[in-house]
Protein backbone atom coordinates (compact mmCIF):
# COMPACT_ATOMS: atom_id res chain seq x y z
CA UNK A 1 0.00 0.00 0.00
CA UNK A 2 1.19 3.53 -0.78
CA UNK A 3 2.08 5.56 2.28
CA UNK A 4 2.79 8.66 0.17
CA UNK A 5 0.10 11.23 -0.63
CA UNK A 6 -0.58 11.70 -4.36
CA UNK A 7 -2.48 14.51 -6.08
CA UNK A 8 -5.82 13.17 -7.37
CA UNK A 9 -6.96 16.47 -8.93
CA UNK A 10 -4.88 16.25 -12.08
CA UNK A 11 -7.61 16.79 -14.69
CA UNK A 12 -9.29 20.16 -15.03
CA UNK A 13 -12.46 20.47 -13.02
CA UNK A 14 -13.93 21.60 -9.74
CA UNK A 15 -11.40 20.10 -7.30
CA UNK A 16 -8.34 21.11 -9.34
CA UNK A 17 -9.75 24.63 -9.65
CA UNK A 18 -10.19 24.72 -5.86
CA UNK A 19 -6.61 23.72 -5.00
CA UNK A 20 -6.66 19.97 -5.44
CA UNK A 21 -6.73 17.09 -3.02
CA UNK A 22 -3.93 14.77 -1.94
CA UNK A 23 -4.87 11.11 -1.35
CA UNK A 24 -3.25 7.93 -0.05
CA UNK A 25 -4.13 4.33 0.67
CA UNK A 26 -3.64 3.23 4.27
CA UNK A 27 -5.02 -0.31 3.93
CA UNK A 28 -7.49 -2.21 1.76
CA UNK A 29 -10.43 -0.53 3.53
CA UNK A 30 -8.86 2.67 4.91
CA UNK A 31 -7.83 5.81 3.05
CA UNK A 32 -6.68 9.33 3.85
CA UNK A 33 -6.77 12.65 2.01
CA UNK A 34 -5.70 16.19 2.83
CA UNK A 35 -5.74 19.80 1.72
CA UNK A 36 -4.81 23.24 3.04
CA UNK A 37 -7.42 25.98 3.42
CA UNK A 38 -6.82 29.09 1.32
CA UNK A 39 -8.57 32.47 1.20
CA UNK A 40 -10.87 31.31 -1.62
CA UNK A 41 -12.27 28.53 0.64
CA UNK A 42 -13.56 30.97 3.29
CA UNK A 43 -17.07 32.29 3.81
CA UNK A 44 -18.13 35.77 4.98
CA UNK A 45 -17.28 34.82 8.60
CA UNK A 46 -13.67 34.01 7.59
CA UNK A 47 -14.08 30.29 8.31
CA UNK A 48 -14.05 27.45 5.79
CA UNK A 49 -17.23 27.39 3.71
CA UNK A 50 -19.45 24.37 4.40
CA UNK A 51 -19.77 23.74 0.68
CA UNK A 52 -16.02 23.34 0.41
CA UNK A 53 -15.99 20.94 3.37
CA UNK A 54 -18.75 18.93 1.65
CA UNK A 55 -16.86 18.90 -1.65
CA UNK A 56 -13.61 17.56 -0.17
CA UNK A 57 -15.54 14.88 1.73
CA UNK A 58 -17.31 13.93 -1.52
CA UNK A 59 -14.09 13.90 -3.58
CA UNK A 60 -11.97 12.05 -1.00
CA UNK A 61 -14.67 9.51 -0.17
CA UNK A 62 -15.53 9.04 -3.83
CA UNK A 63 -11.89 8.30 -4.60
CA UNK A 64 -11.85 5.71 -1.80
CA UNK A 65 -15.03 4.12 -3.23
CA UNK A 66 -13.38 3.92 -6.64
CA UNK A 67 -10.20 2.39 -5.19
CA UNK A 68 -12.09 -0.35 -3.32
CA UNK A 69 -14.07 -1.02 -6.54
CA UNK A 70 -10.97 -1.79 -8.65
CA UNK A 71 -11.10 1.66 -10.32
CA UNK A 72 -14.68 1.31 -11.55
CA UNK A 73 -16.17 4.83 -11.67
CA UNK A 74 -18.51 5.53 -8.74
CA UNK A 75 -21.13 8.22 -8.17
CA UNK A 76 -22.50 9.57 -4.91
CA UNK A 77 -25.95 8.24 -4.01
CA UNK A 78 -26.17 9.80 -0.56
CA UNK A 79 -23.91 11.82 1.70
CA UNK A 80 -24.87 12.77 5.26
CA UNK A 81 -22.52 15.36 6.79
CA UNK A 82 -22.31 16.70 10.32
CA UNK A 83 -20.34 19.97 10.60
CA UNK A 84 -18.67 19.95 14.01
CA UNK A 85 -15.94 22.60 14.25
CA UNK A 86 -14.70 25.47 12.07
CA UNK A 87 -11.38 25.73 10.27
CA UNK A 88 -9.59 28.85 9.11
CA UNK A 89 -7.14 30.01 6.47
CA UNK A 90 -3.91 27.95 6.28
CA UNK A 91 -5.33 25.09 8.36
CA UNK A 92 -4.49 21.64 7.03
CA UNK A 93 -7.51 19.36 6.90
CA UNK A 94 -7.07 15.59 6.81
CA UNK A 95 -9.85 13.19 5.95
CA UNK A 96 -9.99 9.56 7.04
CA UNK A 97 -12.26 7.16 5.10
CA UNK A 98 -13.22 3.68 6.23
CA UNK A 99 -15.10 1.34 3.91
CA UNK A 100 -17.89 -0.35 5.85
CA UNK A 101 -19.19 -2.62 3.09
CA UNK A 102 -18.84 -3.21 -0.65
CA UNK A 103 -21.59 -5.10 -2.45
CA UNK A 104 -21.76 -5.98 -6.14
CA UNK A 105 -22.80 -2.45 -7.05
CA UNK A 106 -22.60 -0.23 -3.93
CA UNK A 107 -19.99 1.05 -1.49
CA UNK A 108 -20.90 2.12 2.06
CA UNK A 109 -18.42 4.22 4.04
CA UNK A 110 -17.75 6.72 6.78
CA UNK A 111 -15.47 9.75 6.68
CA UNK A 112 -14.05 11.98 9.40
CA UNK A 113 -12.26 15.29 8.83
CA UNK A 114 -9.63 16.49 11.28
CA UNK A 115 -7.60 19.65 11.74
CA UNK A 116 -5.18 20.39 14.58
CA UNK A 117 -6.10 17.09 16.29
CA UNK A 118 -9.80 17.97 16.50
CA UNK A 119 -12.71 16.64 14.48
CA UNK A 120 -14.09 19.12 11.97
CA UNK A 121 -16.82 17.06 10.27
CA UNK A 122 -18.21 13.54 10.18
CA UNK A 123 -19.99 11.90 7.26
CA UNK A 124 -21.49 8.67 6.05
CA UNK A 125 -22.27 7.91 2.45
CA UNK A 126 -23.21 5.47 -0.25
CA UNK A 127 -21.61 5.28 -3.71
CA UNK A 128 -22.93 3.42 -6.75
CA UNK A 129 -20.48 1.64 -9.01
CA UNK A 130 -21.23 2.46 -12.64
CA UNK A 131 -21.46 -0.27 -15.23
CA UNK A 132 -18.51 -0.10 -17.57
CA UNK A 133 -19.22 -0.94 -21.21
CA UNK A 134 -16.69 -3.39 -22.61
Amino acid sequence: MSKKFEQISIKSGFMKHNGGLLFRVISEKEYEFKTVISKSHLNQSKITHGGYIASIIDAGSGTAARKISNNIPCVTVSLDIKFIAPTKIYDEIKGFVKILKKSKSMVFLICHLYSKKRIVASASGVWKMLKVNS
